[in-house]
């Protein structure tokens, strides 16, 4: 099987390549603007931070090679309740948080606004195995232009997505670059810090990358149970 994985920062690549956990050397290959690091079943691209760089990043990977499935990971923050600090989070479903329009009414979604999309939906079944292999909480993933630095903006996106479990900035710029090529897409974030007030001190950003290193460990035999039957299962 193979998998293209996209992180943001080389710190979150490097952490799923660890994963591979055989001692062998880490082939490298470019695509335009980025690098390509292949460990294992996993092809690990860096693909900037934010939405708009990995959407560029993914897709300039996903047509230079050929991909069964694409994997938007790294760390990100928790709403405080449902993922905490350390946990494992797949998305059951990744949205764009905040693309749409303010109005006097409220945000309005750019769905609603007759424009593109603002979920994709990964596969059920993938995402029933992942979350079974590695205890990972299962919920809404939220992709955010801008990381939440107060309680009211915290607030103010579960009101909005009551099914949220954790936010980031890349899941779904990669999932549109995946639903262009007809590739399925998963995205998995080890929770570094809670979702509210800003508060670095209290980051656990080497916790979650170890998270994340061991989550891609128990990854391979769950994607390759996952090749063998979803042609039959698409729920």
């Amino acid at each position: 099987m193979r998998v293209l994985v996209v992180t943001a920062v080389p710190v979150e690549r490097d952490a799923v390549t660890r994963a591979s956990g055989d001692g062998s050397e880490v082939s490298v290959r470019r695509v335009p603007g980025a690098e390509i690091h292949r460990a294992g079943p996993f092809d690990v691209l860096a693909g900037g931070a934010g939405p708009a760089a990995a959407a560029a990043s993914a897709a300039f990977a996903l047509v230079s090679d050929c991909y069964d499935l694409v994997i938007s990971a790294g760390i990100g923050g928790g709403f405080a309740g449902v993922a905490p600090v350390g946990s494992l989070v797949v998305a059951g479903r990744i949205g764009a948080a905040d693309l749409g329009a303010e109005t006097p009414a409220g945000f309005v979604p750019v769905t609603e606004l007759g424009f593109g999309r603002d979920w994709h939906h990964p596969p059920r079944s993938l995402v029933r195995a992942v979350s079974a292999a590695t205890g990972a909480v299962t919920g809404d993933v939220l992709t955010v232009s801008t990381v939440t630095g107060t309680a009211e903006r915290a607030a103010a996106l579960l009101a909005a997505h009551p099914g949220a479990v954790a936010e980031a900035m890349e899941g779904f710029g990669v999932a549109e670059a995946a639903g262009l090529t007809g590739v399925p897409v998963l995205e998995i974030r080890a929770v570094s810090n809670a979702v509210g007030p800003r508060d670095r001190d209290a980051w656990r950003i080497g916790d979650a990358l170890a998270a994340l290193t061991d989550a891609f460990g128990q990854l391979t035999p769950v994607l390759e149970g996952w090749t063998t039957h979803h042609d039959r299962d698409h729920s």
